[in-house]
């Protein structure tokens, strides 16, 4: 824990009084998702043209970035983000935003070990309680390490975020130099579009293999979703999650009773995850609800930890897969989209947990520029990264089908994910296969 001296405890300023703290050449800290500033951000934004080089830091901004509005040639400010949300990636587009490389659960370790001391963090907190502590609210991640490796500790009070359950989540005052008011405007909520047909027809597929007692990790989008809507309605029993995300389909399944955690091994009872986006409903759920229980990313993600629950299930999302089982789950070509995110942590830890599975999902088609285009591809776009390597994905699933790549020769994956395809382009694709080899002639499976 970082403690301040008697001369400098905290004390309570103006957004401006903050924001003159900044000086040029600075490295600033956001935090991540809903513990973003707003006044502060608008505060700083008024000193454009005043300062130069600050370097900003963060992680899914949910609200614009007002220094970056006030700054579109990028003379006083520049951002980079740990995984891109839609705000993040239309400032990328723009040349304001840049990516930042991780495994997210390795974050904390890279604050320590890899980077200089931040100057000046600035975090959203909640109220203070009895005891004059801050509640960090539903976004964890790496916000304690953040906390101790930052030379100056500016929290903005926001009344509507909400206190909520885990370990290390509160701030005591002898660790804060300043605080803000913040404004009154709610956290901002996360649009949960309904599934598509292509959606529920993927999570039957999944839901199909989920035992009774297994343990959850749950990604972001409609495919995912769907799954938790299908469980919330199934016979299956006493379900763990242990996610990095917490969702509102989790919270909707955890409602129906059928997540009860009994069956874990570490965490017995418990919903752990490490951020929450979505409704005000999710928000209101978790609020000081004693039955999730928010932790640090470095043990949520961490694939040693997640394997220690048996049946352990990751289930996320890909945008496009080669015929030998590269997922490329971040960018369109050289167009970074998201992030790594946890999921090949969470793709190795599932693997490696007793009876455990990892699912890599996707629509087999999507439209670009008024073209229907195949996601499974013989090549990955020119450019595209690979988020989960080959030798790391397990079970793919599409609409056309489910199947497990462990143990596949390239050609029986080849011919596995043709299969997957949508019809329209598994001739092309074989054609291809066989052009270079990946399909000899002949053989057959």
């Amino acid at each position: 824990m970082k403690l301040r001296t008697a001369a400098a405890r905290t004390r309570r300023i103006s957004a401006d009084e903050a924001a003159a703290h900044v000086h040029s050449g600075m490295w600033l800290d956001y935090g991540a998702s809903v513990s973003q500033p707003d006044a502060f951000d608008r505060a700083l934004a008024r000193r454009v043209g005043v300062i130069d080089n600050v370097k900003i830091r963060s992680c899914i901004a949910m609200r614009p970035r007002a220094v970056l509005a006030a700054d579109p040639e990028g003379r006083s400010f520049h951002f980079f983000s740990w995984h891109f949300g839609g705000l993040d990636r239309r400032e990328h587009d723009a040349g304001r935003c840049h990516y930042l490389p991780l495994n997210l659960g390795e974050a904390p370790d890279y604050y320590r070990r890899f980077l200089d001391p931040i100057d000046i963090c600035i975090l959203k907190v909640s109220r203070p309680d009895a005891h004059g502590r801050y509640n960090l609210g539903p976004t964890h991640l790496w916000l304690r390490t953040v906390i101790e490796r930052s030379r100056v500790v500016i929290l903005e009070v926001t009344p509507g975020m909400p206190a909520v359950a885990g370990d290390h989540n509160l701030v005591n005052p002898d660790e804060v130099d300043y605080v803000i008011d913040g404004d009154d405007a709610p956290l901002p909520e996360l649009p949960n579009p309904p599934p598509s047909d292509v959606d529920r027809r993927v999570a039957e597929l999944i839901a199909g293999e989920i035992e009774d007692g297994a343990c959850l990790q749950i990604g972001i989008g409609g495919m995912p979703n769907a799954v938790c809507s299908l469980l919330a309605h199934s016979p299956i029993r006493d379900l763990g999650i242990h996610t990095e995300m917490l969702t509102d389909g989790i919270v909707a399944l955890y409602r129906t009773g059928r997540v009860t955690g009994a069956c874990k091994a570490i965490d017995r009872g418990q919903v752990v995850y490490t951020f929450a986006l979505g409704s005000h409903a999710l928000y209101d759920t978790l609020r000081d609800n004693p039955a999730f229980s928010i932790r640090p990313v470095e043990y949520t993600n961490s694939p040693q930890v997640i394997l220690q629950n048996a049946r352990a299930v990751s289930i996320n999302n890909t945008t496009q897969i080669d015929l030998q089982g590269q997922c490329a789950s971040e960018s369109d070509g050289h167009r970074h989209i998201s992030g790594t995110g946890g999921q090949l942590q969470f793709v190795r830890g599932a693997y490696a947990s007793p009876g455990g599975k990892s699912f890599i999902c996707l629509a087999s088609t999507y439209d670009k520029r008024g073209e229907r285009r195949s996601r499974i591809v013989f090549d990955l776009t020119r450019g595209n990264i690979v988020t989960t390597p080959r030798t790391d994905v397990m079970y793919v699933v599409t609409e056309y089908g489910i199947v497990n790549l462990k143990g596949k020769s390239v050609p029986e994956r080849a011919r596995a994910l043709i299969g997957l395809a949508h019809p329209d382009f598994r001739e092309g694709l074989e054609r291809q296969a066989h052009a270079q080899r990946l399909l000899p002639r002949g053989l057959s499976f």
